[in-house]
C-alpha cells in the first residue's frame, strides 16, 4: 500500500515547474547583480514600495538571528535541509496536483536563490522595501517567490485539490463526493449480519 501511495511522480507538469524554478532563480540573481552594480535608488509606489541600495541581511526574515555569531551558519544549514525536504515533497506530489507543483517550484526557487547568496557572501542581498500594516521590511524577489508560493499552496489545500477543506472546483467536489461514498460503503460493509437480523426482529 505504501509503495502505491508514496512513489515518485515526474512528468510534464514537473518539467514545467522545474523550468519555472530555474527561471525564477536566474531572475532573482540577475536583479541582485544589477542592483549592486548600478546602486538602484527609486520609488515604485510612494509610501508603499521603494528600492534602496546596500542592505545585507545576515539573518532570516525580519533580520531574525542577524546579530548572532552563529546565525549565518545555522541559517545556511537549515536552508539546505529545508530545500532537501521541499525537493523530496515536490517529487512525491502527483502530477495531477499541478497548481501545488507550481507553488512548490516558486518556494524552492526563492529558497535556492537566497541560499546562493548565503553561500557566496554570507548574507542575503535585499533591496526592495515594503511598507506593511505593522512594519516595514526590506526583501528581494526570492522572498516574493516564497511568499506567493506559500499563498498559492494554501489556496490549493483549502479550495482546489481533492483534499481541499472547502472544495470549490469540480475536481475537489467530485473527490469529496467519492470519499463520502467510500465511507458509506465501508460503513455498510462493517455492519455485521447479526446486527441487521436483530434490527429486523426488533421491528417485528
Amino acid at each position: 500500500m505504501l509503495n502505491k501511495k508514496f512513489k515518485p511522480h515526474f512528468g510534464k507538469i514537473s518539467m514545467i515547474a522545474i523550468i519555472l524554478c530555474v527561471a525564477l532563480v536566474a531572475v532573482d540573481l540577475i536583479l541582485k547583480h544589477f542592483e549592486e552594480a548600478q546602486k538602484w535608488e527609486f520609488t515604485v509606489i510612494p509610501g508603499f514600495i521603494w528600492v534602496e541600495h546596500g542592505h545585507h541581511n545576515y539573518g532570516s526574515a525580519f533580520s531574525f538571528l542577524a546579530d548572532a555569531s552563529w546565525g549565518p551558519v545555522f541559517l545556511t544549514a537549515f536552508a539546505a535541509v529545508l530545500l532537501c525536504v521541499l525537493a523530496t515533497a515536490f517529487i512525491f506530489i502527483p502530477e495531477r496536483f499541478s497548481f501545488l507543483k507550481i507553488a512548490m517550484a516558486m518556494i524552492i526557487a526563492g529558497a535556492v536563490a537566497n541560499l546562493v547568496d548565503r553561500v557566496a557572501f554570507g548574507y542575503v542581498r535585499d533591496f526592495v522595501w515594503v511598507n506593511m500594516l505593522f512594519s516595514t521590511a526590506c526583501c528581494n524577489f526570492a522572498d516574493f517567490f516564497i511568499v506567493f508560493g506559500v499563498i498559492f499552496a494554501v489556496i490549493d489545500f483549502l479550495f482546489l485539490n481533492e483534499w481541499a477543506i472547502i472544495p470549490l472546483t469540480k475536481r475537489a467536489k467530485a473527490a469529496h463526493e467519492l470519499e463520502k461514498q467510500r465511507e458509506l460503503a465501508e460503513k455498510q460493509k462493517n455492519e455485521s449480519p447479526d446486527d441487521l437480523s436483530e434490527d429486523g426482529r426488533g421491528e417485528n
